[in-house]
């Protein structure tokens, strides 16, 4: 019968029913710790995390070893974290659009409150909006007013169905009253090679991919949906400057952990996230890539914030007509 408890109390362990004990998480983590990343490599999320990745390994005094699994929006990579063992040694590093795939009704393997646990947030990037150099295009009105004259077609290229990216563009094209075609990729590096090669005429892309190819003058920035200008970039209009004030598009950056992972890993990958956000040599290897550091974020902080931005992009994606063929 004792044989019989403890195999199923470990099943049940197994299956994220129970927690595991005090003991099993108090000398958490003692082996390295999977980093899913939903997106390729040279993505804002990509870039980010190797930014933060040799603090936060000495801070948790492991190593992190970073997994990307790009594909379907970041479903694929976001699938295999709910799936994991719920132990703390997988964790996913996503953006927004986690919440975007949700707004324009993708048919998920899974509840996003229900089987991802919010940890914190690092950082929002801002968009950048970038036009193929060749067009010639000095200002956004000046992009505007050639999409109106030629309706449906120019084209625009983003991250993937439900990007950032994508909803992004579709948000200014609400508010321009313009038409484009849209082209996806499988993320951000792969839609500005295409940028790059004049094989699409704009399109929105996060700060960290954008800055490094708009310094090489391979790509034309239009504008920045930042509040100020960026130190880094102070050429490029804001969106209030080009005439989009309401253009609100800043993307998020952070963990996540599957559902029943233990309370205490949580808050211990929390407190060491923030703790890293504040080192000064973590600050300014943020400044070339113009994202805002959080360091302030916890778990109930972050579900308040991820809640609230779901809203604002199911309104987008609502007022574009987006709906997902997945």
């Amino acid at each position: 019968m004792k044989r019989c408890l403890t195999f199923l109390w470990a099943a049940c362990l197994c299956t994220g029913l129970v927690s595991a004990p005090a003991w099993a998480q108090s000398d958490y983590p003692n082996k390295p710790i999977r980093v899913v990343v939903p997106w390729p490599a040279g993505g804002v999320a990509d870039i980010v995390l190797r930014v933060i990745e040799p603090r936060l390994r000495q801070e948790l005094g492991q190593s992190l070893v970073i997994d990307n699994r790009p594909g379907a929006g970041g479903v694929i990579g976001d699938e295999m974290v709910v799936k994991a063992q719920p132990d703390g040694y997988t964790l996913l590093f996503t953006s927004s659009a986690v919440n975007m795939n949700i707004a324009i009704g993708r048919n998920l393997p899974y509840d996003l409150e229900r089987d991802l646990i919010p940890i914190a947030n690092v950082a929002w990037a801002p968009m950048i909006l970038v036009a193929t150099p060749s067009l010639k295009f000095k200002s956004t009105q000046e992009l505007v007013a050639d999409a109106r004259a030629n309706p449906g077609k120019m084209s625009y290229a983003s991250a993937g169905n439900g990007s950032p990216s994508h909803l992004t563009v579709e948000m200014f094209r609400d508010k321009a009253g313009i038409q484009a075609v849209h082209v996806p990729y499988k993320g951000s590096p792969q839609a500005m090679l295409d940028q790059i090669a004049g094989r699409v005429d704009f399109h929105f892309v996060n700060s960290a991919t954008a800055l490094p190819h708009i310094n090489a003058q391979k790509v034309q920035a239009l504008l920045v949906t930042s509040a100020k200008r960026l130190s880094v970039a102070p050429n490029i209009p804001t969106n209030a400057e080009a005439g989009f004030p309401d253009l609100q598009a800043s993307q998020f950056e952070g963990f996540f952990a599957p559902r029943g992972t233990p309370r205490a890993v949580i808050d211990k990958v929390a407190a060491a996230v923030n703790k890293v956000l504040a080192m000064p040599d973590v600050v300014s290897a943020m400044v070339p890539y113009a994202v805002e550091i959080d360091g302030t974020s916890n778990p109930q902080k972050f579900a308040t914030m991820l809640r609230e931005d779901r809203e604002r992009w199911i309104q987008v994606a609502k007022n574009a007509s987006i709906k997902s063929t997945d």
